[in-house]
């Protein structure tokens, strides 16, 4: 498979399937788009039209077990991420799964045991590593210009956002929360990337509903539906402790009354040196000669965009084997977090994560 195109089949044609349709068929010379399948089949074959996707399938499971496809790429709702994904790893395909990798922690572990199984690639979509000023920092990290990572701050405040009232994304039976899972696992899983990856080991954190409820604070995406439901927090809060000491706090909002650029923040602090990223800005601050010097940092002029990137990545772990940035078990860690945000919330305890797979 190393110089053969590798055949794709896309569970999912909303949006997000979109955009995998897009960002894919400008790596045409590395994949072909073999297959698609949509709950609502005419949207599939809209779709199929408008990017030459080779075959409509009728069902999800006949994607999976159709002998063409050589990776699955899934972008369905939330509740459906694990299921999908093992059966499609069972099935003897690669995985390509939207973020949050599950609902929840136990279905995360469910798709960690179903890849160890099946040694096929679990990939998850955190477009957001691949951007510019996250790819500069990590090198600037990774060389040692910060020192040690002992805090880091995140962050993403949307004052008027709250996607889709009433549709899957506001049922926690559906989507699994609220920002938290939908905003908030993007700026957790950067910060732990940026910090080095080290293991977090308890949570203590606080959930918010003071606009859902209300039908206040509704955004531009997504469709309403407002014979629905709105049963998840509109704004999280958490401070998160790591094995070797280092802690990270998080704040993420769909919606809130304060003044905000409504752009998504990291600022790490180290021993050498600092950073604060905004949404497409970076700077690296330290000291010289007893003075604080900032240093801004710039994208290349021939920068591919994130998601190119990303799925670049993805076939290249496909073709050669390697574990892929955005792992299963980076996926996982994201679940457990998460999970321990919402029950410290209720129990107003911390909550030590759960490591047993």
């Amino acid at each position: 498979m190393q110089t053969q195109k590798i055949r794709l089949g896309i569970i999912g044609a909303g949006a997000i399937g979109s955009v995998h349709l897009t960002t894919f068929s400008k790596l045409s010379e590395d994949v072909v788009l073999q297959g698609i399948t949509d709950a609502y089949l005419p949207l599939a074959e809209q779709r199929a039209k408008e990017f030459g996707v080779k075959q409509v399938f009728s069902s999800a499971e006949e994607l999976i077990h159709d002998s063409d496809i050589d990776a699955v790429i899934i972008g369905v709702p939330n509740k459906w991420h694990a299921p999908l994904a093992i059966q499609a790893l069972k099935a003897g395909k690669h995985v390509l799964v939207e973020k949050p990798m599950g609902i929840n922690s136990e279905a995360a572990k469910d798709i960690v045991r179903a890849q160890r199984e099946s040694g096929k690639v679990v990939m998850v979509g955190h477009q957001m590593r691949w951007q510019w000023n996250i790819q500069q920092v990590k090198e600037q990290a990774e060389k040692g210009a910060l020192g040690r990572i002992y805090h880091a701050k995140t962050g993403w405040f949307r004052r008027k956002g709250i996607p889709g009232w009433g549709s899957w994304f506001t049922t926690k039976s559906e989507a699994g929360g609220g920002p938290l899972i939908d905003i908030g696992v993007h700026m957790l899983d950067l910060a732990l990337y940026l910090m080095g990856n080290p293991k977090p080991v308890s949570v203590f954190g606080s959930t918010y509903a003071e606009f859902g409820p209300k039908k206040k604070g509704i955004g531009n995406w997504g469709t309403p539906n407002w014979e629905g439901q709105y049963d998840v927090e509109d704004l999280a809060t958490a401070l998160i402790k790591m094995e070797d000491g280092s802690t990270l706090t998080l704040e993420v909002s769909w919606a809130v009354n304060m003044d905000t650029s409504n752009e998504p923040f990291i600022h790490l602090m180290g021993s050498e040196g600092g950073a604060s990223l905004g949404g497409n800005s970076a700077k690296i601050l330290t000291e010289q000669f007893d003075r604080p010097i900032d240093i801004e940092l710039s994208p290349d002029a021939n920068e591919e965009e994130d998601r190119v990137q990303l799925s670049r990545h993805f076939i290249e772990c496909v073709r050669n084997g390697n574990q892929p940035i955005t792992s299963a078990m980076t996926g996982l860690t994201n679940n457990l977090i998460l999970d321990a945000i919402y029950e410290s919330s209720k129990t107003g305890r911390e909550v030590v994560l759960d490591w047993n797979i």
